[in-house]
Protein backbone atom coordinates (compact mmCIF):
# COMPACT_ATOMS: atom_id res chain seq x y z
CA UNK A 1 0.00 0.00 0.00
CA UNK A 2 3.05 2.29 0.74
CA UNK A 3 3.94 2.20 -2.84
CA UNK A 4 0.55 3.56 -4.10
CA UNK A 5 0.56 6.56 -1.55
CA UNK A 6 2.30 9.48 -3.66
CA UNK A 7 2.04 11.88 -0.40
CA UNK A 8 3.85 9.91 1.20
CA UNK A 9 2.16 10.18 4.31
CA UNK A 10 4.88 9.68 7.65
CA UNK A 11 6.54 7.75 5.17
CA UNK A 12 9.49 7.83 2.84
CA UNK A 13 8.83 7.80 -1.08
CA UNK A 14 10.39 5.39 -3.54
CA UNK A 15 14.09 7.06 -4.87
CA UNK A 16 13.13 7.00 -8.12
CA UNK A 17 9.57 9.12 -7.12
CA UNK A 18 11.87 11.25 -4.99
CA UNK A 19 13.71 12.04 -8.39
CA UNK A 20 10.97 12.69 -10.24
CA UNK A 21 9.54 15.02 -7.83
CA UNK A 22 12.73 16.97 -7.38
CA UNK A 23 12.95 17.20 -11.52
CA UNK A 24 9.39 18.78 -11.74
CA UNK A 25 9.99 21.26 -9.09
CA UNK A 26 12.61 22.83 -11.55
CA UNK A 27 11.26 21.52 -15.17
CA UNK A 28 7.46 22.64 -14.19
CA UNK A 29 8.50 26.77 -13.60
CA UNK A 30 10.47 26.08 -17.20
CA UNK A 31 8.17 24.53 -19.18
CA UNK A 32 6.06 27.77 -18.22
CA UNK A 33 9.10 30.16 -18.97
CA UNK A 34 9.54 27.98 -22.42
CA UNK A 35 5.50 27.87 -23.59
CA UNK A 36 5.21 31.87 -22.73
CA UNK A 37 8.77 32.83 -24.79
CA UNK A 38 8.27 29.93 -28.24
CA UNK A 39 4.59 29.83 -28.48
CA UNK A 40 3.47 33.55 -30.18
CA UNK A 41 -0.05 32.84 -29.46
CA UNK A 42 -0.46 32.50 -25.90
CA UNK A 43 1.38 36.07 -24.96
CA UNK A 44 3.43 37.80 -27.14
CA UNK A 45 2.02 42.01 -26.54
CA UNK A 46 4.01 43.19 -28.65
CA UNK A 47 4.77 43.51 -32.50
CA UNK A 48 8.50 43.81 -33.18
CA UNK A 49 8.88 45.95 -37.10
CA UNK A 50 10.25 44.94 -39.76
CA UNK A 51 8.79 47.41 -42.29
CA UNK A 52 6.98 51.01 -41.34
CA UNK A 53 5.28 51.08 -44.16
CA UNK A 54 3.26 54.05 -44.07
CA UNK A 55 3.47 54.89 -40.50
CA UNK A 56 5.49 57.98 -39.98
CA UNK A 57 6.15 56.97 -36.38
CA UNK A 58 7.29 53.38 -36.59
CA UNK A 59 10.50 52.29 -37.36
CA UNK A 60 12.60 49.10 -38.33
CA UNK A 61 13.19 47.37 -34.80
CA UNK A 62 10.44 49.12 -32.47
CA UNK A 63 8.04 47.56 -30.43
CA UNK A 64 4.70 48.29 -29.97
CA UNK A 65 1.80 47.27 -28.38
CA UNK A 66 -0.20 44.93 -30.97
CA UNK A 67 -3.45 46.89 -30.34
CA UNK A 68 -1.91 50.08 -31.62
CA UNK A 69 -0.12 48.11 -34.85
CA UNK A 70 -3.50 46.77 -35.92
CA UNK A 71 -5.05 50.11 -35.27
CA UNK A 72 -2.30 51.38 -37.80
CA UNK A 73 -2.60 48.52 -40.36
CA UNK A 74 -6.47 49.23 -40.64
CA UNK A 75 -6.09 52.65 -41.12
CA UNK A 76 -3.25 52.25 -43.97
CA UNK A 77 -5.09 49.11 -45.59
CA UNK A 78 -8.64 51.77 -45.34
CA UNK A 79 -6.08 54.75 -46.67
CA UNK A 80 -4.47 51.92 -49.56
CA UNK A 81 -1.27 52.95 -48.19
CA UNK A 82 1.36 50.67 -47.22
CA UNK A 83 0.76 48.06 -44.40
CA UNK A 84 3.45 48.06 -42.06
CA UNK A 85 5.03 44.44 -40.92
CA UNK A 86 6.17 42.83 -38.14
CA UNK A 87 6.70 39.52 -36.08
CA UNK A 88 4.93 39.13 -32.17
CA UNK A 89 7.09 39.34 -29.64
CA UNK A 90 7.45 39.47 -26.29
CA UNK A 91 8.44 42.78 -24.20
CA UNK A 92 12.45 43.29 -23.61
CA UNK A 93 12.13 42.27 -19.70
CA UNK A 94 11.16 38.63 -20.64
CA UNK A 95 14.24 37.00 -22.73
CA UNK A 96 13.51 33.71 -23.76
CA UNK A 97 15.42 30.76 -21.85
CA UNK A 98 18.31 30.33 -24.37
CA UNK A 99 19.21 34.13 -24.13
CA UNK A 100 19.45 33.82 -20.11
CA UNK A 101 21.87 30.15 -20.81
CA UNK A 102 23.94 32.53 -23.34
CA UNK A 103 24.16 35.07 -21.25
CA UNK A 104 25.55 32.86 -18.02
CA UNK A 105 28.98 32.60 -20.40
CA UNK A 106 28.81 36.03 -21.79
CA UNK A 107 28.31 37.97 -19.12
CA UNK A 108 31.34 36.69 -17.42
CA UNK A 109 33.45 36.97 -20.59
CA UNK A 110 32.21 40.61 -21.29
CA UNK A 111 33.95 43.67 -19.52
CA UNK A 112 32.36 46.26 -18.24
CA UNK A 113 31.30 49.46 -20.04
CA UNK A 114 33.32 51.84 -18.01
CA UNK A 115 36.75 51.62 -16.26
CA UNK A 116 35.66 51.50 -12.74
CA UNK A 117 32.55 48.89 -13.43
CA UNK A 118 33.41 45.26 -11.82
CA UNK A 119 33.31 42.26 -13.64
CA UNK A 120 30.74 39.76 -12.89
CA UNK A 121 33.24 37.63 -10.94
CA UNK A 122 34.07 40.71 -8.91
CA UNK A 123 30.19 41.19 -7.71
CA UNK A 124 29.64 37.85 -7.12
CA UNK A 125 32.71 37.61 -5.14
CA UNK A 126 31.86 40.91 -3.60
CA UNK A 127 27.90 39.86 -2.96
CA UNK A 128 29.77 36.31 -0.89
CA UNK A 129 31.76 38.07 1.39
CA UNK A 130 29.16 40.16 2.11
CA UNK A 131 26.62 37.54 3.14
CA UNK A 132 29.85 35.45 4.85
CA UNK A 133 30.58 38.58 7.13
CA UNK A 134 26.85 39.30 8.12
CA UNK A 135 26.17 35.67 9.45
CA UNK A 136 29.14 35.13 10.54
CA UNK A 137 28.85 38.27 12.78
CA UNK A 138 24.94 37.52 13.47
CA UNK A 139 25.98 34.14 14.36
CA UNK A 140 28.86 34.90 16.74
CA UNK A 141 26.62 36.59 19.54
CA UNK A 142 22.86 35.31 18.48
CA UNK A 143 24.08 31.01 18.30
CA UNK A 144 25.57 31.38 22.49
CA UNK A 145 22.28 33.46 23.22
CA UNK A 146 19.94 30.43 22.04
CA UNK A 147 21.56 28.23 23.70
CA UNK A 148 21.49 29.81 27.02
CA UNK A 149 17.59 30.99 26.24
CA UNK A 150 16.70 27.50 25.44
CA UNK A 151 18.58 26.14 28.26
CA UNK A 152 17.67 28.63 31.44
CA UNK A 153 14.40 30.46 31.78
CA UNK A 154 16.28 33.69 33.48
CA UNK A 155 18.12 34.00 29.98
CA UNK A 156 14.73 33.80 28.19
CA UNK A 157 12.81 36.02 29.98
CA UNK A 158 15.47 38.53 29.79
CA UNK A 159 16.02 38.43 26.36
CA UNK A 160 13.04 36.80 24.16
CA UNK A 161 10.20 39.72 25.24
CA UNK A 162 12.85 42.55 23.78
CA UNK A 163 13.91 40.26 20.58
CA UNK A 164 10.11 38.95 19.89
CA UNK A 165 9.80 43.07 19.49
CA UNK A 166 12.48 43.83 17.37
CA UNK A 167 12.21 40.60 14.79
CA UNK A 168 9.00 42.49 13.50
CA UNK A 169 10.85 45.67 12.17
CA UNK A 170 12.23 45.44 8.83
CA UNK A 171 15.84 45.67 8.89
CA UNK A 172 15.96 48.20 5.87
CA UNK A 173 14.71 50.66 7.95
CA UNK A 174 18.09 51.09 9.72
CA UNK A 175 19.55 51.70 6.75
CA UNK A 176 19.95 55.39 6.88
CA UNK A 177 21.24 55.03 10.66
CA UNK A 178 23.46 52.56 9.41
CA UNK A 179 25.02 54.45 6.95
CA UNK A 180 24.92 57.40 9.37
CA UNK A 181 26.90 55.56 11.93
CA UNK A 182 28.96 53.15 9.80
CA UNK A 183 29.58 55.13 6.69
CA UNK A 184 28.89 54.04 3.20
CA UNK A 185 30.96 51.37 2.34
CA UNK A 186 30.63 47.61 3.03
CA UNK A 187 30.05 48.17 6.94
CA UNK A 188 26.13 49.12 6.94
CA UNK A 189 25.61 46.12 4.20
CA UNK A 190 27.03 43.75 7.06
CA UNK A 191 25.06 45.33 9.42
CA UNK A 192 21.59 45.28 7.28
CA UNK A 193 22.74 41.23 7.22
CA UNK A 194 23.16 40.78 10.84
CA UNK A 195 19.52 43.08 11.89
CA UNK A 196 17.85 40.64 9.72
CA UNK A 197 19.06 37.63 11.10
CA UNK A 198 20.45 37.76 14.33
CA UNK A 199 17.00 38.31 16.43
CA UNK A 200 15.15 35.45 14.33
CA UNK A 201 18.47 33.18 15.00
CA UNK A 202 17.84 33.61 19.02
CA UNK A 203 14.53 32.34 18.63
CA UNK A 204 15.08 29.91 16.63
CA UNK A 205 17.89 28.25 17.94
CA UNK A 206 16.15 28.75 21.31
CA UNK A 207 13.56 26.93 20.53
CA UNK A 208 15.56 23.55 19.46
CA UNK A 209 17.18 23.59 22.36
CA UNK A 210 14.10 23.48 24.01
CA UNK A 211 13.09 20.24 22.41
CA UNK A 212 16.17 18.58 24.30
CA UNK A 213 14.66 15.40 26.12
CA UNK A 214 14.06 16.67 30.02
CA UNK A 215 15.01 13.08 31.28
CA UNK A 216 18.85 13.99 30.01
CA UNK A 217 19.04 16.52 31.82
CA UNK A 218 17.30 15.43 34.82
CA UNK A 219 19.68 12.34 34.69
CA UNK A 220 23.14 14.59 34.01
CA UNK A 221 21.34 16.85 37.16
CA UNK A 222 20.94 13.37 39.01
CA UNK A 223 25.17 12.41 38.56
CA UNK A 224 26.03 15.95 39.62
CA UNK A 225 27.01 17.44 36.78
CA UNK A 226 27.78 21.59 36.98
CA UNK A 227 25.71 23.97 35.14
CA UNK A 228 28.46 24.46 32.48
CA UNK A 229 28.67 20.53 31.97
CA UNK A 230 24.97 20.75 31.71
CA UNK A 231 25.44 22.74 28.61
CA UNK A 232 28.66 21.54 26.91
CA UNK A 233 28.10 17.96 27.37
CA UNK A 234 24.00 17.22 27.27
CA UNK A 235 22.30 20.36 25.91
CA UNK A 236 24.50 21.31 23.29
CA UNK A 237 25.55 17.39 21.57
CA UNK A 238 21.43 16.45 22.03
CA UNK A 239 20.33 19.70 19.95
CA UNK A 240 23.32 20.03 17.68
CA UNK A 241 21.42 18.62 14.74
CA UNK A 242 18.78 20.67 15.06
CA UNK A 243 20.73 23.86 15.57
CA UNK A 244 23.14 22.80 12.14
CA UNK A 245 19.59 22.65 10.46
CA UNK A 246 18.50 25.88 11.77
CA UNK A 247 21.84 27.31 10.72
CA UNK A 248 21.56 26.29 7.02
CA UNK A 249 17.92 27.87 7.17
CA UNK A 250 19.35 31.28 8.51
CA UNK A 251 21.85 31.38 6.22
CA UNK A 252 19.55 31.08 3.25
CA UNK A 253 17.58 33.50 5.02
CA UNK A 254 20.79 35.95 4.70
CA UNK A 255 20.66 36.05 0.98
CA UNK A 256 17.27 37.22 0.60
CA UNK A 257 18.74 40.42 2.52
CA UNK A 258 21.12 40.75 -0.08
CA UNK A 259 19.89 42.83 -2.59
CA UNK A 260 18.40 45.43 0.01
CA UNK A 261 21.58 45.57 1.92
CA UNK A 262 23.77 45.82 -1.37
CA UNK A 263 22.02 49.49 -2.01
CA UNK A 264 22.62 50.81 1.36
CA UNK A 265 25.01 53.31 1.39
CA UNK A 266 27.26 52.62 -1.81
CA UNK A 267 26.10 49.69 -4.30
CA UNK A 268 27.60 47.22 -4.77
CA UNK A 269 28.29 43.52 -5.24
CA UNK A 270 25.78 41.52 -7.28
CA UNK A 271 23.19 44.39 -6.83
CA UNK A 272 25.41 46.47 -8.51
CA UNK A 273 25.47 44.37 -11.67
CA UNK A 274 21.77 43.38 -11.97
CA UNK A 275 21.12 47.48 -12.11
CA UNK A 276 23.46 48.18 -14.54
CA UNK A 277 22.30 45.56 -16.64
CA UNK A 278 18.69 47.20 -16.28
CA UNK A 279 19.96 50.40 -17.28
CA UNK A 280 21.27 48.92 -20.13
CA UNK A 281 18.10 47.00 -21.20
CA UNK A 282 20.64 43.51 -21.49
CA UNK A 283 17.53 41.72 -18.98
CA UNK A 284 19.08 38.48 -20.00
CA UNK A 285 22.02 39.04 -18.05
CA UNK A 286 19.85 40.16 -15.20
CA UNK A 287 18.20 36.85 -15.09
CA UNK A 288 21.24 35.67 -15.43
CA UNK A 289 22.55 37.19 -12.36
CA UNK A 290 19.62 36.40 -10.26
CA UNK A 291 19.59 32.61 -11.01
CA UNK A 292 23.69 32.63 -10.54
CA UNK A 293 22.47 33.92 -6.69
CA UNK A 294 19.95 30.67 -6.55
CA UNK A 295 22.33 28.20 -7.59
CA UNK A 296 25.05 29.38 -5.29
CA UNK A 297 22.85 29.31 -2.05
CA UNK A 298 21.54 25.63 -3.47
CA UNK A 299 25.05 24.53 -3.84
CA UNK A 300 25.55 26.31 -0.49
CA UNK A 301 23.17 24.36 1.54
CA UNK A 302 23.38 20.97 -0.66
CA UNK A 303 27.18 20.92 0.65
CA UNK A 304 26.38 21.71 3.89
CA UNK A 305 23.95 18.92 4.15
CA UNK A 306 26.78 16.38 2.96
CA UNK A 307 28.39 18.14 5.78
CA UNK A 308 26.40 17.25 8.78
CA UNK A 309 26.05 13.69 7.81
CA UNK A 310 30.37 13.99 8.02
CA UNK A 311 30.32 15.78 11.32
CA UNK A 312 26.84 14.22 12.95
CA UNK A 313 26.99 10.24 11.25
CA UNK A 314 24.98 8.95 13.98
CA UNK A 315 21.85 10.46 12.17
CA UNK A 316 21.98 8.16 9.79
CA UNK A 317 21.36 5.25 12.26
CA UNK A 318 17.57 6.09 12.58
CA UNK A 319 17.34 5.76 9.25
CA UNK A 320 16.79 3.04 6.35
CA UNK A 321 19.89 1.97 4.27
CA UNK A 322 19.62 3.75 0.91
CA UNK A 323 21.34 4.69 -2.17
CA UNK A 324 22.52 8.39 -2.49
CA UNK A 325 20.90 10.81 -4.14
CA UNK A 326 21.51 13.96 -6.36
CA UNK A 327 20.02 16.04 -3.80
CA UNK A 328 20.53 15.53 -0.14
CA UNK A 329 18.97 18.42 0.73
CA UNK A 330 15.89 17.15 -0.30
CA UNK A 331 16.07 14.01 1.94
CA UNK A 332 14.49 14.15 5.21
CA UNK A 333 16.92 14.67 8.42
CA UNK A 334 16.02 13.56 11.75
CA UNK A 335 15.53 16.46 14.15
CA UNK A 336 16.97 14.92 16.88
CA UNK A 337 19.79 12.36 17.36
CA UNK A 338 18.94 9.19 19.29
CA UNK A 339 19.00 9.67 23.26
CA UNK A 340 21.89 8.21 24.67
CA UNK A 341 21.29 5.83 27.58
CA UNK A 342 22.26 6.56 31.17
CA UNK A 343 25.47 4.51 31.35
CA UNK A 344 26.71 6.41 28.45
CA UNK A 345 25.62 9.60 29.61
CA UNK A 346 27.69 8.77 33.34
CA UNK A 347 30.85 8.21 31.34
CA UNK A 348 30.22 11.36 29.29
CA UNK A 349 29.51 13.75 32.20
CA UNK A 350 32.20 11.72 34.44
CA UNK A 351 35.14 13.33 32.20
Amino acid sequence: MANHDWLGLKQELPRRRRLLLTAASFLAPLLVWCVLSYVPWVWHPLMHITDAGSVDYFSTGLDVPRATFFQEVAKAQAAGLDVPQGDRVNPPYLPAPHEVVRAFYTAFKTPPRLQDEPWLHQSLGHSIRTIFLGFFFSSLIGLPLGILSGTYRFFAKLQEPFIEFFRYLPAPAFGALCVAILGIEDAPKIAIIVIGTFFQQVLVIANSVRKVDPALIEAAQTLGASKWKLVSRVVIPASITDVYTDMRILLGWAWTYLIVAEVVGTMSGITLFINQQARYRNFDNVYAAIAMIGIIGLTTDIFLAWLGTVLFPWKKKNRKPRTHTLFPLFDPIPLNPPKRKEVQLEAHVAQ
